[in-house]
């Protein structure tokens, strides 16, 4: 009987920390620059910076991070870094993220491109990833959107045309 009691508590515990969790608003991730790295061979490298906003009224405290970048529903590029820190409660960090593309991944959708009859007119993007705090403080991001492809002036003259 001790057994099952204590089995008993062990879930209410679990269960309790779940719904605290659950209470916490999401976090916004934008990626607020981009420089090039060194690269090896057939792959393009970048520093990406990725800005973390914690809407919450506790700080974050992360170690590790993890991104990946589509471009058009396919994967463009992954990153991982072992950078630790905080973000405070109501409050941004910028972390940085060394990422990396394959020049076949790249190769692949320039002929995706080409096959479905040229440069499409808006480029979309997702971007996902978490950063790592443990078994229960891993959050998990993510953010999407669209670039135009066509200068403002070029898409204006072909709605007149």
């Amino acid at each position: 009987m001790t057994a099952r009691h204590l089995a008993g508590a062990m879930a209410l515990l679990c269960l309790s920390g779940c719904t605290t969790l659950a209470g916490r608003d999401p976090l916004q991730v934008t990626m607020a620059g981009i420089e090039p790295l060194q690269g090896e061979g057939l792959e393009l490298r970048m520093l990406t910076k990725l800005r973390v906003q914690n809407p919450n009224d506790s700080p974050i405290e992360y170690n590790g991070v993890y991104v990946k970048i589509e471009l058009q529903g396919k994967t463009f590029a992954t990153g991982v870094s072992d950078a630790s820190g905080t973000v405070p409660a109501f409050g941004e960090s910028v972390i940085d993220v060394p990422v990396t593309a394959s020049a076949m991944r790249m190769a692949h959708q320039v002929f995706g491109v080409v096959r479905g009859g040229g440069p499409p007119e808006k480029l979309q993007y997702s971007m996902t990833g978490k950063l790592s705090g443990g078994a229960f403080g891993t959050r998990r991001f993510e953010a999407s959107g669209e670039f135009p492809l066509k200068p403002p002036e070029a898409a204006e003259a072909a709605t007149t045309m």
